[in-house]
């Protein structure tokens, strides 16, 4: 018999874990193959279970105005309840830069090996911001946020990746960018976004009892609105289809981190005067709203090009396949693979027009939208479900780790 692994790992996102990719993958499909998780990060999420798959150790809060500043000493301290249930097989740190600094110092003085998890770019993301403030104002806000960006490219790239003796990364896309800045590719394995199947089988899912979506083309968006993701292109592809599909209505099945995201989506819409062909649901419990996809012909799948988006890897065009929605995804490098792959639907670049015209093309050919249907599922069971995501990160840390028997 193996020894099983257990692994100290630091996260960024609240606690208890709400992310497929967390949640499940490390919650539900590690311990599959005797690899347990010590969980350290801070509270904030409105999840109460307890953690299946080893411990939980919750420092600090993410709701505390002081959360930037202390969430180091908080995981330091998370990090020392952990090491009392024994010595790590390795510390693993999810998208933090101080932390990832803290992890690899920690993996040293244990002398046991340090592996960073990136699932999105984060000091591109602060850069970003970086910029947007620029772009009014450069003063001390500004000034705090260039300092912010630069210390945190420095630490990230000088000091923790260069440490690392492996790299889970979000995407092909982001493995081939990291490579690009110096880094052996060989050091990394592409874990992309997937679903949990028993969840996304339609045969499980009740389609939602709502009137208004009798005698109407439906069309789905399923998940977060942002003016940063581009929110309001759903708009211009809702404008574009009813001029040919006079019944058609855009479902959007999501929420906004802050209400004054939702007040702008609310404005663009009677702005535009498309309140009659738009949808916007807000909030809804999990198992609703995939009562509402399964009412959709179409599923829409837009993330605006760029150094975030482009290494991204989104869930919304995986969960649509999986439940049989034909989708049309624009061109960022994982939604092309995933439909050049699976053949279950378009791909458009994310233009109102050409997009429209895709969403159009399902619409009106049947046949096709039903091939569609029918290649989804089949694809994501072979390739995106966190079974199959799981078997290959648990490979990839028996190499990393290899077991003593």
């Amino acid at each position: 018999m193996h020894k099983p692994l257990s692994i100290a790992f630091i996260v960024r996102d609240p606690l208890p874990p709400l992310r497929a990719d967390v949640l499940t993958l490390f919650g539900a499909e590690m311990p599959r193959y005797g690899v347990h998780t010590e969980l350290v990060g801070q509270s904030g999420s409105e999840g109460g279970a307890p953690w299946p798959a080893g411990g939980m150790h919750m420092v600090g809060s993410l709701k505390s105005r002081f959360a930037s500043v202390l969430s180091p000493l908080w995981d330091l301290r998370g990090l020392l309840r952990a090491r009392r249930k024994g010595r790590p097989d390795c510390i693993q740190v999810r998208d933090k830069i101080a932390s990832g600094l803290l992890g690899r110092l920690a993996a040293a003085l244990l002398r046991v090996p340090f592996i960073y998890w990136m699932s999105f770019p984060i000091v591109e993301g602060f850069e970003v911001r970086r910029d947007e403030i620029g772009s009014r104002k450069k003063g001390l806000k500004w000034f705090a946020h260039a300092l912010r960006a630069a210390a945190s490219r420095f630490v990230i790239y000088r000091l923790v990746l260069p440490g690392a003796r492996h790299m889970f990364v979000q995407s092909e896309a982001m493995a081939d960018w990291l490579t690009a800045q110096g880094f052996d590719r060989a050091r990394m394995t592409a874990v992309p976004m997937g679903v949990d199947a028993g969840l996304f089988d339609r045969s499980t899912v009740e389609p939602v009892d709502d009137p208004r979506l009798i005698g109407r083309r439906v069309v789905l968006y399923l998940g977060r609105i942002a003016q940063a993701r581009r929110s309001d292109f759903l708009l211009d592809v809702a404008e574009q289809l009813k001029q040919d599909v006079p019944d058609v209505l855009l479902v959007i099945a999501g929420d906004a981190a802050s209400s004054d995201e939702m007040d702008w989506m609310r404005a663009e819409i009677a702005r535009r005067g498309v309140g009659e062909h738009v949808l916007l649901t807000g909030w809804l419990p999990q198992r609703t709203a995939l009562g509402y996809a399964v009412r959709a012909e179409v599923g829409l799948s837009p993330i605006p090009r760029g150094t975030l988006f482009d290494v991204s890897s989104p869930t919304k065009l995986v969960e649509y396949l999986a439940l049989g929605i034909p989708s049309v995804a624009n061109d960022i490098p994982d939604q092309q693979l995933v439909i050049a792959e699976s053949g279950a639907g378009l791909c458009a670049p994310m233009e109102a027009a050409p997009f429209a015209a895709a969403v159009r093309r399902l619409l009106e050919d049947r046949a096709l939208a039903a091939e569609f249907a029918k290649r989804g599922p089949a694809y994501v069971r072979s390739h995106r479900t966190y079974a199959i995501l799981g078997r290959i990160v648990a490979e990839t840390y028996t190499k990393i780790m290899p077991r003593q028997g």
